[in-house]
């Protein structure tokens, strides 16, 4: 009983990090997938100046804003060829989006933020995945500081206020560090709870609503901490 009992403690261990490395190897696709658009943009400023006095970027950011949520909500009844496609589809809008943000800041400092967020994003991982304290209680304060920075943003795009500015800045860094964490462990949590049963449809399904939250972890942490760090063409 004890070897019986050790063998399935192992298995469920190995469940648990290949679900968890499959939720990062897709979040990791999705962000190459995203720089790798956004390279294509800023190779052309003339993309991106017409993407904007087009007025098309409103196009693609109501688009990214319907995806998300479409995805959010109907993976569990998708393909799971329809939830990659729809994964990739929307690191694509956003590769393009993101590409008039990049257009503002020098390559340099774009640079050096996104190896800031790299290690920032892995190390509050690395915490969710090794501490033993619960995070789920961090969750309805973490979407009440999202709910926050989301209104502040808005208010301060009338406003104009430098000090508003700095102030959501750094709420939404240390708001997506949470995030991060919080996400992570939901991850490892619910691998724990389907480690025995789960289907290779649900398997797929599982690993990209995952990485798709930790893909808007990160991307949101990169873009406050550009607003901090990136230098201004």
């Amino acid at each position: 009983m004890i070897e019986k009992s050790g063998y399935l403690s192992q298995e469920r261990a190995v469940k648990e990090r290949s679900l968890l490395r499959n939720v990062y190897m897709w979040m990791t696709a999705g962000l190459a997938l995203t720089g790798v658009v956004s390279l294509w943009m800023l190779s052309s400023p003339q993309r991106v100046y017409y993407l904007y006095q087009s007025k098309l970027i409103w196009v693609f950011l109501i688009a990214e804003f319907i995806l998300v949520f479409y995805l959010s909500a109907r993976i569990m009844t998708m393909k799971p060829q329809t939830a990659v496609l729809s994964f990739a589809v929307y690191s694509v809008l956003n590769g393009i989006t993101l590409s008039i943000i990049f257009l503002l800041y020098t390559r340099a400092s774009i640079t050096s933020t996104l190896f800031i967020t790299a290690g920032t994003f892995a190390t509050m991982s690395l915490y969710a995945v090794t501490t033993k304290r619960d995070l789920s209680k961090m969750g309805s304060y973490l979407m009440m500081g999202l709910i926050g920075i989301i209104i502040a943003s808005v208010a301060n795009f009338f406003l104009k206020s430098p000090t508003l500015y700095w102030v959501v800045s750094y709420a939404g860094v240390i708001i997506f560090c949470g995030l991060t964490a919080y996400d992570t462990q939901n991850i490892l949590r619910m691998s724990r709870e389907y480690s025995g049963s789960i289907a290779e449809e649900d398997y797929i399904r599982f690993s990209i609503i995952g990485a798709l939250k930790l893909y808007l972890d990160f991307i949101n942490m990169f873009i406050f901490f550009l607003r901090i760090f990136g230098r201004r063409n």
